[in-house]
């Protein structure tokens, strides 16, 4: 038994819950299966029947995502027994019947001799002794045109992680229930100015025991900068496709864009602006992202309204399909001057990330309903400046993450 399967099997994570509830009232809503296929795929037809693998599904993710897509067929494996037994408790509870479940290591998933649509793999890859090894072995199992949903830890916003990390070692803190106890209490006095304490008061992890020893005392880890995981992927033999939520590595999207240094930003090629974000930042913790393998790469349109993408001749934008992203939340108080309203992404953690509307622009999400074009939207705005800030909000809209796009051909969604 690794170093690493054993300490899954005393510490089991994330915090395995009691029932899936609340996702299930939560996924009643087929919206949500409609945007998070599109955030993988804005150009193919809609497909239910997928196969997906959930890699290093832990105590309750592959329980989660066969529950949101009932038609899926899906796959979870791990190396934690501990947490497997969780995620068939939650499986028995629920009547989950479209999940089959594997204790198995990533680097092999070719034993099971099968292939997949759709790959999951959010905070294991950085686990292994060799990611590279454990992402070829998945790309091996990725059908054409499958997309991956990849989440690895992000090196900046983690300094105050290793800080303490390389602190425990040095008092060689073991995972005991009473060093746990020890450790939690000491983390309450850290100074204010410690780099771990922004992140501890972002996240609610560090009241768990499990939690707080997957953080401080996980026995192997590495972290990743942004051009560090571009190339990480190429060497792989994947293709970066977009980041889950972008704002937060885009420099037309909150503080940083009201910077001196914002047009030289935005002159950048778009891995070098993620790049430089991310550094001014300073605090993204965890790399959300998409991919594809290197030969698939031209199902993805990294900007659909990007106006390098349009010109007289080119006026297939008009017909996509807008859909509003189901977790973000228009606010109608504390206003700044001229807005409506103020439009924020729950899933986003960087508070200058929200995009003030004003009436017209609130006309135009209006008419946002999942059926109609941006052609049809735009056609039947009446909007001062005309069709230009009409796509200039819809852009915004897009890069904020209060929008996808459904750009397939047929227009079907789930039922």
């Amino acid at each position: 038994m690794t170093a690493v399967q054993t300490f899954y099997e005393r510490h089991p994570y994330p915090a395995p819950p009691k029932d899936l509830d609340r996702l299930v009232e939560l996924y009643r809503d087929p919206l949500r299966r409609r945007v998070m296929f599109r955030l993988l795929w804005p150009t193919l037809p809609y497909r239910a029947s997928r196969t997906i693998l959930v890699a290093g599904c832990g105590t309750s993710q592959a329980a989660a995502i066969a529950l949101r897509e009932p038609d899926a067929r899906v796959v979870g494996i791990d190396i934690s027994e501990a947490s497997l037994c969780h995620t068939r408790l939650l499986q028995q509870k629920h009547g989950i019947t479209n999940l089959k479940l594997h204790q198995l290591p990533i680097e092999q998933i070719g034993e099971l001799n099968q292939r997949f649509d759709q790959i999951i793999c959010t905070g294991v890859l950085h686990h292994l002794p060799d990611p590279d090894q454990g992402l070829k072995a998945l790309r091996d199992a990725l059908n054409p045109q499958g997309a991956m949903q990849l989440m690895v830890y992000a090196l900046y916003g983690r300094s105050g992680l290793y800080m303490l990390q390389d602190y425990c070692r040095l008092l060689d803190i073991g995972s005991s229930d009473q060093d746990l106890e020890a450790l939690s209490a000491t983390l309450q006095t850290l100074p204010p100015q410690h780099p771990l304490a922004s992140v501890m008061r972002a996240t609610k992890d560090f009241l768990h025991p499990d939690a707080l020893a997957d953080a401080l005392l996980h026995p192997q880890d590495r972290a990743y900068s942004v051009p560090q995981l571009h190339a990480w992927l190429d060497r792989c033999g994947m293709a970066f496709g977009r980041w889950m939520e972008q704002a937060p590595y885009l420099p037309q999207c909150g503080v940083v864009a009201q910077t001196p240094h914002a047009a030289q930003l935005g002159a950048l090629p778009s891995p070098s602006q993620h790049a430089a974000v991310e550094l001014f930042r300073g605090t993204i913790t965890k790399h959300y992202f998409t991919a594809f393998r290197q030969e698939d790469a031209g199902i993805n349109r990294p900007d659909p309204l990007a106006p390098q993408q349009r010109s007289r001749r080119d006026d297939g934008w008009r017909g996509l399909i807008p859909l509003r992203i189901p977790w973000t939340l228009k606010v109608r108080e504390r206003l700044p001057a001229g807005a409506t309203a103020i439009l924020l992404n729950q899933a986003h953690t960087c508070s200058d990330l929200i995009l003030p509307i004003d009436s017209d622009q609130a006309s135009l999400l209006g008419a946002i309903d999942g059926e109609r074009t941006l052609g049809e939207i735009v056609q039947t705005a009446k909007m001062a400046s005309g069709e230009k800030r009409a796509l200039r909000f819809f852009r915004r809209l897009w890069q904020y993450d209060q929008i996808v796009f459904d750009g397939s051909p047929s227009k079907d969604a789930p039922n």
